[in-house]
C-alpha cells in the first residue's frame, strides 16, 4: 500500500464527504494530486503489524482467560491486561472518574431448561426434546419462570414497522399467549424491509420485545439456518448455561423465551392441521392476521439469578485542536466472550474466542498504537473502547451509550472490529453500513488508494450491522460502520474466500474451536487496520462531522442529539 498517496487523499475526501458534497470544487481535487502525503503519520502507521496483532490474539484467547465469560475471573484478569497494554501506549485512561474502566452491572441467569416440552390439542400431545428439538431460556430475573396453559398462536414474522405499513399483530389480544414466529423480515422486495438485507425486526432480539410488547407469555422463533445466518448448534450452545442481562427496569417481559428447530414447528402447526410452509406463505403479505393453532403449553423453569459486574475498558487520546477536542471518534472491539460451556466432542469447554473478537481487540489496538505513535495528536480526541458482554445483546455498548463519555451529539463517529481476517490479502474489503452515511466517502477513497474495492455486506441475509456494537451508537445517533474481512483473496479462486467464512460460522462460531493457530495470516488484517487507521485520522482531523445519509433510520436520533448540545 502507498500511504503516500492515501495522504494525498485525506483532505479532499474530507472536503467531500464531512462537508456539502456538492461543494466539492476542481481546486479541491487538484491540491489531492498535488499533496506530498505525511511521512509522520506513515511512520506511525508502522506500529500495525502482523507480530504485534498476533501477541495480542494469543494472550487474551489463552485457555488462562477461560474464554472471558463476563463477569467471571478469566474476564477481570483480561480487562487489567488490556487496560496495562494502553498504559503501555502512553494512552490516558478514559472513564469519567479517571479510571481505565466504566463498571456496569450483569444479572446471570441460568434457566434449568426441563427435558422436555409438551403441547396439547384435544386429545395429541406433541413433545420436544430439550437441545435436540428446542432451547429455551427465562425471559424475567426471577427466581421462577412460569407459562400456564397457554394458547399457541403463529403471528408470522412478528414485526410492527409503520413506516413499511406493516403490523403482523392487527390488533390481536395476545396477552398471556405464546407467540410463535418466524426468523428473519420479508425479503422478496428490494423497497420492503431492504429486500435481502436484514434489518434490526430480523433480529431475535427485536422478535423477543416485540413478543413483550404485546404482553406474550413467551415466544418461541423457528430456527433455520439461512432465517438465523448460522446453524442450530449455535443456538444451542449460546442458549445454555449462564446467560447475562443489564438489571431490568420496567420494560415489558416474557416468561420464556425460545427457539425451536425447522421440523420440531412444522409438527406444532401440524397438530392444527396446517402446513408450515402455507402459513409462512401468507405471513408474506401485509394483509395476514396471527393464526391460533388451538394448541396449548404449560412450561415452568427454576432459575439462578446471580449479580456479577462487567466493564468497558476505556482509553483517551485527547485531542489537539482547542474547540474540537470536545469532540471524538470511537473505536470499539468488544473484549468478552462466551467463557465456560457445553463441551464439544473433544471435552474442551473453554470458549477462547480468538477471531471472535480477539482478533477485533487486536487491530484495535495496533490502530491505537498507531495513532499514539504520532507526534501530534488528531484534532479531535480519540477514544479507545474496549467493550464487555458484546456476545450477551451488545450490553457493554449499550451501557456506554447510555452514559456516554463524550454527549451523543459530540461523537464525529464510530469505527468497529468484530472479528479479523485471517485468511491473507483481499481485493476488497466488507463495510458493514455502506449507503448509510458519508463515511462512505472517505472510506472508499482511502481503500482505493489500497488498491481495494468497497463492498456492502456480503452476507447481508444475516443482519451483520445489528448483531455487533456499532447498532449500539447508531441507535443514539452517531454515524457508525463496521470493517468485516473481504472475500475476493488474491490469488485465490473466486469463491474460495466465501467459503472459509461460511466454514468459520458453521464449525467455530461460538465454539471451543475458536482458537488461534499458526495458519492464521495477517496480511489482511494489517489492511483492515490501516484502513480504519487512516478513516478514523480523516474524520477526527475533518472541520465537520460526518452525517447520515438524508432518509436514514438512524438520521433523526442524530439530529435530536445535535439539537441537544
Amino acid at each position: 500500500m502507498n500511504n503516500n498517496k492515501i495522504l494525498a487523499f485525506i483532505l479532499p475526501v474530507l472536503l467531500y464527504a464531512c462537508g456539502d458534497s456538492n461543494e466539492t470544487s476542481e481546486s479541491a481535487l487538484q491540491s489531492a494530486e498535488s499533496t506530498d502525503g505525511n511521512p509522520v503519520a506513515e511512520r506511525a502507521a508502522l506500529a500495525i503489524t502482523a507480530d504485534l496483532m498476533r501477541d495480542y490474539v494469543v494472550e487474551i484467547s489463552d485457555d488462562k482467560y477461560e474464554g472471558r465469560g463476563p463477569g467471571s475471573a478469566g474476564d477481570e484478569a483480561a480487562r487489567k491486561y488490556l487496560a496495562a497494554e494502553m498504559e503501555k501506549m502512553g494512552i490516558l485512561p478514559g472513564a469519567t472518574d479517571g479510571s481505565w474502566e466504566q463498571p456496569f452491572d450483569l444479572i446471570g441467569v441460568t434457566a434449568e431448561q426441563p427435558d422436555t416440552w409438551t403441547f396439547v390439542r384435544d386429545d395429541t400431545n406433541l413433545t420436544l426434546k430439550q437441545w435436540d428439538e428446542f432451547i429455551v431460556s427465562s425471559g424475567v430475573q426471577d427466581e421462577h419462570a412460569i407459562v400456564e396453559d397457554a394458547e399457541v398462536v403463529f403471528v408470522g414474522y412478528g414485526i410492527q414497522a409503520p413506516e413499511y405499513d406493516w403490523d403482523d399483530y392487527k390488533g390481536h389480544d395476545l396477552k398471556g399467549k405464546v407467540l410463535l414466529m418466524m426468523n428473519n423480515d420479508p425479503d422478496w422486495d428490494p423497497e420492503l424491509f431492504a429486500g435481502e438485507t436484514r434489518l434490526w425486526y430480523g433480529r431475535w432480539d427485536y422478535k423477543y420485545l416485540s413478543a413483550a410488547r404485546q404482553g406474550a407469555a413467551g415466544a418461541i422463533i423457528i430456527h433455520t439456518s439461512p432465517s438465523a445466518g448460522y446453524p442450530y448448534q449455535v443456538v444451542q450452545t449460546s442458549w445454555t448455561g449462564e446467560a447475562f442481562e443489564l438489571p431490568a427496569g420496567d420494560e415489558p417481559r416474557s416468561q420464556a423465551l425460545a427457539w425451536v428447530t425447522e421440523d420440531s414447528a412444522r409438527k406444532l402447526v401440524g397438530m392444527a392441521g396446517l402446513d408450515l410452509d402455507t402459513l409462512r406463505e401468507a405471513a408474506d403479505n401485509r394483509d395476514f392476521e396471527p393464526v391460533s393453532l388451538g394448541v396449548t403449553t404449560s412450561i415452568s423453569m427454576d432459575v439462578s439469578i446471580n449479580r456479577v459486574q462487567s466493564a468497558n475498558v476505556l482509553g483517551l487520546i485527547p485531542g489537539s485542536d482547542p474547540v474540537l477536542k470536545d469532540e471524538a471518534v470511537i473505536y470499539t472491539a468488544h473484549h468478552d466472550h462466551l467463557g465456560i460451556g457445553t463441551p464439544n466432542d473433544e471435552g474442551d469447554v473453554i470458549y477462547n474466542g480468538a477471531m471472535d473478537n480477539a482478533s477485533g481487540v487486536a487491530q484495535i489496538l495496533a490502530i491505537a498504537k498507531a495513532i499514539k505513535s504520532l507526534p501530534e495528536t488528531p484534532r479531535r480526541s480519540i477514544v479507545i473502547a474496549l467493550v464487555g458482554a458484546e456476545e450477551q445483546g451488545l450490553l457493554g455498548s449499550k451501557y456506554y451509550a447510555e452514559n456516554p463519555t463524550f454527549m451523543p451529539g459530540k461523537i464525529a463517529a464510530n469505527l468497529n472490529y468484530d472479528g479479523g481476517n485471517i485468511w491473507g490479502e483481499t481485493h476488497d474489503v466488507t463495510y458493514i453500513g455502506l449507503g448509510k452515511s458519508s463515511i462512505d466517502k472517505i472510506l472508499s477513497s482511502v481503500a482505493a488508494e489500497q488498491g481495494r474495492v468497497v463492498r456492502a455486506d456480503q452476507f447481508s441475509d444475516r443482519g451483520y450491522f445489528y448483531r455487533s456494537d456499532q447498532f449500539s451508537f447508531a441507535k443514539i445517533g452517531v454515524p457508525a460502520m463496521y470493517l468485516d474481512t473481504g472475500t475476493d483473496f488474491v490469488d485465490r479462486e473466486k469463491d474460495w474466500g466465501k467459503a472459509q467464512v461460511n466454514h468459520y460460522t458453521d464449525v467455530n462460531y461460538h465454539q471451543p474451536s475458536d482458537e488461534y493457530d499458526d495458519s492464521w495470516n495477517f496480511d489482511g488484517m494489517i489492511s483492515d487496520a490501516l484502513l480504519g487507521y487512516w478513516t478514523g485520522l480523516a474524520i477526527a482531523n475533518a472541520d465537520e462531522m460526518p452525517t447520515w445519509n438524508p432518509g436514514d433510520e438512524f438520521e433523526a436520533a442524530r439530529l435530536e442529539s445535535l439539537a441537544t448540545e
